[in-house]
């Protein structure tokens, strides 16, 4: 599959996964998971044609790792993101001393005043380091990478969760917890 059609396919995926499952048809169960030949025909109803190895294709391919299968290969989901209810199962854990979250400056004003807040979704989205955050906020304009003062949070009482692709997750993070505002510039 070539790159421009791997990466429309992912993105639209991640919508119907993370967003939007009546958009082709599918219902996730509480943990998020859905029948990968379920996920097959919506996507062919919605005009969206992928084999499974396509599919599988795609799930390889995705640069951030978005999304997973089950251990028999039978169902498939985001591994977070999500604006839809679902748990994924992830337990708490203590996150390193510091992580990271990239964003832009036109957000800096509502950050400074209230923290990050994870918005439309169930979470605060963290990396584990500075090139991963500044790939996110890169997506938006010029990036800001923060510090997240995690360690500190964690012994304050904030419940940490980490995914399978390394996302660290987190419900808010208060301002007193930032630090590092300068924008990235490599």
């Amino acid at each position: 599959m070539d790159q421009k059609r791997l990466v429309r396919a992912s993105r639209y995926i991640a919508r119907v996964l993370r967003h939007d499952p009546d958009r082709i048809g599918v219902r996730l169960d509480p943990r998020g998971w859905t029948p990968v030949d379920d996920l097959l025909r919506g996507l062919r109803r919605a005009d969206v044609r992928l084999g499974r190895g396509e599919l599988e294709e795609v799930v390889a391919g995705n640069d951030k790792k978005r999304f997973e299968f089950s251990a028999d290969g039978t169902r498939i989901r985001a591994r977070q993101g999500h604006s839809v209810s679902v748990d994924l199962g992830l337990v708490p854990t203590e996150p390193p001393e510091t992580l990271y979250h990239g964003t832009v400056g036109r957000f800096m004003p509502a950050i400074t005043a209230e923290g990050l807040r994870p918005m439309n979704r169930h979470d605060v989205h963290l990396a584990p380091d500075t090139g991963t955050a500044a790939r996110v906020g890169a997506r938006r304009g010029r990036p800001v990478v923060l510090a997240v003062a995690a360690g500190r949070m964690h012994r304050d009482g904030h419940g940490f969760r980490v995914t399978g692709n390394g996302v660290w997750l987190v419900a808010a993070v208060p301002p007193g917890y930032l630090s590092g505002t300068a924008p990235v510039t490599a």
